[in-house]
């Protein structure tokens, strides 16, 4: 699966959100954008992650990001995770991987010492026009989002 490097374009979607709405990402062009995708909304490694984005969202938007988390999860199950953690960015389901598989977050990844297909955890962020300027794959859920603070300079 292809992935996206510095200065691609980001593919565009539309996704339904754990709010019950939809997000657009070109809709937040102006803004630059981290979209991370994750494997299971309330597994404890995703959990962590998302927190750790919840914790740093205020820093993160006032250094002009948005965030958005991409899963394959149902709708009803990323409502009961946002609830769960407080969490106050949108996260967006793919069900249909259609998203993942563009972004090339999906597809055999090592997981404890075998080959399986899956959602890749990865990070890209785009700069306020859509243009990838930065493309993070196979991050660790822990501490990912400390080292991509000190990536964009924000620590």
């Amino acid at each position: 699966m292809p992935r996206l490097a510095v200065g691609d374009t980001a593919p565009d979607f539309t996704l339904p959100t754990a709010d019950g709405g939809s997000l657009t990402l070109s809709d937040l062009r102006g803004r630059r954008v981290i979209v991370y995708f994750y494997p299971a909304a309330g597994t404890p490694g995703c959990t962590k992650q998302a927190c750790d984005f919840r914790d740093s969202l205020s820093a993160l938007q006032g250094a002009g990001f948005a965030v958005v988390g991409v899963s394959p999860d149902p709708v009803a199950k990323l409502e009961t995770f946002a609830a769960e953690e407080g969490l106050t960015f949108p996260l967006v389901s793919d069900e249909s991987r259609q998203v993942l598989e563009a972004w090339g977050a999906y597809g055999e990844k090592q997981l404890y010492g075998k080959t399986v297909t899956g959602v890749i955890r990865s990070t890209v962020v785009l700069d306020a026009d859509g243009t990838v300027e930065l493309a993070q794959y196979n991050v660790r859920a822990t501490g990912h989002v400390a080292k991509l603070r000190r990536d964009l300079g924000l620590d």
